[in-house]
């Protein structure tokens, strides 16, 4: 691994403070592809990705975030799922309890890793009260939210990164 992509990891801040600039499709794609790359417990891929873009969804996430108002005013916010029966149908209660959220939470990574390539702000939410977010997304009762990500470009000064270089 370069000097310059260990930096790049290194530099990698939860932003709670977004502009509300477009994010082009193709760096949304390109955000997607890095995150369906990570590997999965034996290749399942027990995820699932909601993309949140609508004002008033985005305002209905941050309510059940417990009020975190940041994620509202992001241009995009992703919602990370797993799906615990499609690895449990291979690895039993272990892929249910485990693995499925361990696919999930490596996807949730490399999406902020991505964003940050890109030059994008981000911030890893896992403090929301998923039953809101289940009905509000009307996602299936087999697939569990794990995580929240609002995405966009950072606005005002970023806090110091204690390992940048100085």
């Amino acid at each position: 691994m370069s000097d310059n992509c260990l930096k790049r990891i290194r530099e990698r801040q939860s932003i709670r403070r977004y502009s509300d600039e477009a994010i082009p499709d193709a760096d949304i794609e390109e955000i997607l592809i890095a995150g369906f790359s990570v590997p999965s417990a034996g290749n399942r891929q027990t995820w699932r990705v909601v993309l949140v873009r609508r004002q008033d969804f985005k305002e209905r996430l941050s309510a059940a975030a417990g009020g975190q108002t940041f994620l509202a005013k992001a241009p995009i916010v992703f919602v990370i799922c797993a799906v615990p029966e499609e690895s449990a149908e291979r690895y039993g209660e272990r892929g249910r309890r485990l693995c499925a959220i361990q696919d999930a939470a490596a996807l949730v990574l490399n999406l902020l890793l991505a964003a940050h390539v890109l030059g994008y702000a981000t911030c890893w939410i896992g403090a929301f009260n998923e039953v809101q977010v289940v009905r509000l997304l009307s996602i299936p009762k087999e697939i569990r939210p794990v995580a929240i990500v609002p995405v966009g470009k950072a606005m005002g000064n970023m806090p110091l990164n204690p390992f940048a270089e100085q």
